[in-house]
């Protein structure tokens, strides 16, 4: 059965299975990076470390912001133009595109470099956890383009059909970034920087496999250096493609900064340090709703194409049913042992204590997100990016800022904490109204359509 046949006619379960579980797998190895970075600094060098690396996040969310703007462009362009059996173009945009990586990496690299001071402290950095934001930021900073590469690349070879490829380079990274953090935080005692030399010599070895996959490797397409001059078109095609990924990343790194404001104003350095974990917490439970809907997307845009509406309800209700079940399961293991997974990252007792009563706040809504993460995706795949966006941004910007904004003037750090559900559940009543409109609207197209095959018939 080839691939026209199975998004058609094959069993939906198995299918969402089949494209879901690589998502699922990688998505959460890819979660591990900065989880694993916030457990060995916080348990290794205590929790103004796990602040400083907390404040340092709208850096990092800001570089991967511009590698997204190219990768994603481009990603998109080499599977066209394979597509296409174009693949002598497909080359010159995969070598256009490392180029842009290489421009980026230096010039983020310079730039963040010479403002890392003032940046961090507008980011919410006070005197306390400054010194550990800065040592672990510029040695981020200096391994920048080793991240553009092993992490922008690796899209280049999903976009050739090796899934399994481009999940064994972040398993890679993952395993070599948790076993080299353990060395140089507990056996060299090199604190903070030694978290960070491990990040980067992990993208480094990232990198090598990913380049010598398209030098050396099986690879489809090939790195050649008569396709380095950069050509205009290109560039404001892949650009042009990778603008909405661009905005949607780099929102995040606005609401990070001013989420990290907040906390520091109404908080200091412990609430700093507990939304590090909220967030790595977070951010891994709904990893696997995130890849289910990576896995729907393929499916319900191909038979809403082919006007096969039911089977595009199907994959719809049954994703919603999957995220939401996955996300609600993270949600109840958080309700049980919110000590226990705190006390992962660090063991002071005042920790535990603000970090146990955020997360009962801050994750009261969780399992709503399973849903708007799956709808957000419908709308992408039937070709309603607009509708997309809006829903994308709808939690963490369009109603999270506001909260966060006007709540903390009314209750301090407890607004804080109530602007993350308070948002989910703003977030769910849109998307929800939305979706309604949608499938109502989707209806009566199936309708109209199975009327006029009845009338043919007669």
């Amino acid at each position: 059965m080839n691939q026209s046949d199975q998004m058609e006619s094959a069993n939906i379960p198995k299918l969402l299975l089949k494209f879901s579980l690589p998502a699922i797998v990688g998505l959460l190895v890819n979660a591990l990076y900065n989880i694993v970075d916030s457990i060995f600094v916080g348990q290794g060098v205590g929790e103004l470390a796990l602040a400083g690396v907390t404040v340092g996040l709208p850096v990092v969310t800001t570089f991967m912001a511009c590698i997204m703007l190219i990768g994603m462009g481009a990603t998109s362009l080499i599977s066209i133009r394979l597509g296409e059996r174009k693949g002598q173009e497909a080359e010159k945009i995969v070598a256009n595109a490392l180029v842009l990586f290489l421009v980026i990496g230096v010039s983020l690299t310079v730039v963040g470099l010479i403002f890392l001071k003032p940046m961090l402290i507008f980011f919410g950095a006070g005197p306390d956890i400054l010194p550990y934001a800065v040592d672990y930021m510029r040695i981020i900073l200096l391994g920048s383009i080793l991240f553009a590469i092993g992490t922008g690349m690796n899209n280049f070879i999903r976009a050739e059909g090796n899934p399994k490829t481009a999940m064994n380079t972040m398993l890679i990274g993952t395993v070599v970034n948790i076993v080299l953090d353990y060395v140089f935080i507990f056996v060299f005692k090199w604190g903070i920087k030694g978290a960070a030399i491990a990040t980067i010599i992990s993208y480094g070895v990232t990198s090598v496999w990913v380049l010598h996959h398209f030098i050396a490797g099986n690879s489809i397409l090939k790195i050649r250096i008569e396709n380095f001059k950069l050509e205009k078109r290109l560039v404001k095609a892949i650009v042009l493609i990778g603008f909405p990924s661009f905005i949607l990343q780099i929102t995040g790194s606005v609401q990070q900064i001013i989420l990290n404001r907040s906390l520091s104003r109404y908080g200091g350095d412990l609430a700093l340090a507990t939304i590090g974990i909220l967030m790595s917490t977070i951010t891994f439970l709904i990893m696997p709703a995130m890849g289910i809907s990576q896995g729907a997307q393929p499916i319900i845009g191909y038979n809403y194409g082919a006007k096969k509406y039911e089977r595009v309800k199907d994959t719809l209700k049954l994703s919603i049913v999957a995220a939401t079940g996955i996300v609600t399961l993270g949600f109840v293991i958080s309700k049980i042992w919110p000590v226990q997974i705190i006390s992962l990252f660090n063991n002071n007792p005042e920790l535990i204590k603000t970090g146990t009563h955020a997360m009962g706040i801050f994750f009261k809504f969780i399992p709503l997100v399973g849903m708007q993460m799956i709808s957000a995706s419908y709308f992408q795949a039937v070709g309603k990016p607009n509708q997309a966006t809006l829903l994308g941004l709808s939690r963490q910007i369009i109603i999270f800022i506001p909260l966060l904004l006007i709540l903390p003037h009314f209750w301090g750090l407890e607004g804080v904490w109530w602007s993350g559900p308070l948002s989910d559940l703003g977030a769910f009543v849109l998307t929800g109204l939305w979706l309604w409109h949608e499938i109502r609207a989707l209806n009566k197209i199936q309708e109209s359509s199975e009327t006029k095959v009845t009338i043919f018939t007669d």
